[in-house]
């Protein structure tokens, strides 16, 4: 395995690196006072001004859908190794991968759009999401099962005629709050007669679709995430035409492996570049503060904490390019393992180095006033979205046990597969 850098990705980096120096670091107290103004004016869902001008700026600089590879209606499209590095530059800031048209669930959305959807389904939706025209969001989980387990779903899809109809409740519905979400990607129960795995479909539905209510938006740590926000969604009798099931009944869970894999590994890149700003915030703050004499830094019990950091930085980055080069050479069927040891390892990372990087600030540090605080909380989410943790150790573990099954030879003699 080669993890260089290319030409290509070198040049694009440094591009990259220069606009986040230009247009996002220095911007990031003015995104936050946007939603702040637009919440005291009685509305926080309003797409921000910062946003939109930024978009422009990306595409001009020729970052915009790096995160999709393959594509011939996203040419500038990277391999995942190559957006390894990219993307993990866009998660130092929150807000940055939506300039670049890179941020979930949209990314997750449009690749399922690229790999599953008719042609016709793709000019209709896929094409004004990949111009950054539309948001969409992804509704898969439930309140009332234990959304853990995907089988568990209730949502009915039901065929009526030419159409489908659909009925259920869902939450953290990422994005289904943004004013500018056109299209959801639902995920239901379409014969729960049939296998465990083969009952559930997916389904494209117009956001604007007769019987759906947004319930209410949910908070994470006391954020809503606006303009974007996780929503509590009812879809009652809401009805679309049988055209837009995706691929055919019972396929949800094959749909669902497809999409998930790539979202989760570019959360992983951003988490780990979160975690390398708080360790950039946590040694700036170390060597600027005096304390019982000497800087903090000096502090032997600091040394223990920055070196450990380091060292689980470097580990979770590894192990993510390992896993984006095994998904870009053998396919995300076989990279399962490595997809769901870096689901397990990065976020848990990135909430042991910002914790630290919080007790480095002090009060500070569970402030607004530094991007502590908000990047927690969006770590410790990812701890659950796209599967939490318990469930990515379980398929670590059965991966594992199955390598080690002792197997009987024609000669009655016990071997151990995978020695």
């Amino acid at each position: 395995m080669n993890f260089d850098y290319t030409d290509k990705v070198k040049a694009m980096r440094e591009r990259l690196l220069a606009f986040m120096d230009e247009h996002v670091y220095p911007n990031e107290a003015r995104f936050f006072a946007e939603i702040a103004a637009n919440r005291a004016n009685g509305n926080a869902w309003v797409p921000t001004t910062l946003i939109e001008e930024l978009k422009p700026k990306a595409q001009a600089a020729g970052l915009w859908n790096l995160f999709l590879p393959r594509s011939v209606r996203a040419p500038q499209g990277l391999s995942n190794l190559e957006y390894a590095p990219m993307c993990e530059i866009m998660g130092r800031v929150p807000f940055a991968a939506e300039v670049f048209n890179c941020s979930a669930p949209d990314t997750g959305n449009m690749e399922t759009f690229e790999r599953y959807a008719s042609e016709e389904l793709k000019d209709q939706w896929l094409e004004p999401l990949l111009r950054g025209e539309i948001r969409s969001a992804f509704l898969m989980t439930e309140p009332e099962v234990a959304s853990s387990d995907a089988t568990n779903i209730q949502c009915r899809i039901e065929r009526d005629g030419d159409e489908y109809v659909i009925n259920g409740r869902k939450w953290w519905s990422s994005g289904a709050g943004d004013p500018r979400c056109a299209v959801y990607i639902v995920m239901g129960k379409s014969n729960p007669d049939a296998p465990r795995h083969s009952q559930q479909s997916m389904i494209i539905v117009p956001a604007n679709s007769k019987g759906i209510t947004i319930v209410r938006p949910l908070s994470v740590f006391g954020y809503d995430d606006a303009p974007h926000g996780h929503m509590e969604v009812i879809l009652e009798d809401v009805r679309v035409p049988v055209g837009n099931l995706l691929l055919g009944e019972g396929r949800g869970f094959e749909i669902a492996q497809g999409r998930l894999g790539p979202g989760r590994i570019h959360h992983c890149m951003r988490s780990i570049g979160s975690a390398e700003r708080a360790m950039e915030l946590m040694c700036q703050r170390l060597n600027s503060r005096v304390a019982f004499g000497k800087p903090v830094s000096a502090q032997s019990v600091w040394h223990e904490r920055i070196a450990d950091a380091r060292c689980r930085i470097e580990m979770a980055r590894l192990l993510t390019l390992k896993a984006a080069y095994m998904m870009d050479t053998v396919g995300n069927k076989v990279a399962k393992a490595e997809i769901a040891m870096i689901k397990v390892v990065a976020p848990n990372m990135a909430c042991d180095v910002i914790d630290m990087a919080i007790q480095a600030h002090g009060g500070g540090g569970v402030s607004d006033d530094f991007p502590l605080a908000y990047a927690y909380a969006n770590q410790r989410t990812l701890r659950l979205a796209d599967g939490p943790d318990e469930v990515h150790r379980q398929s670590i573990a059965k991966l594992e046990l199955a390598r080690h099954m002792v197997v009987k030879t024609d000669v009655d003699m016990p071997v151990t597969r995978g020695c």
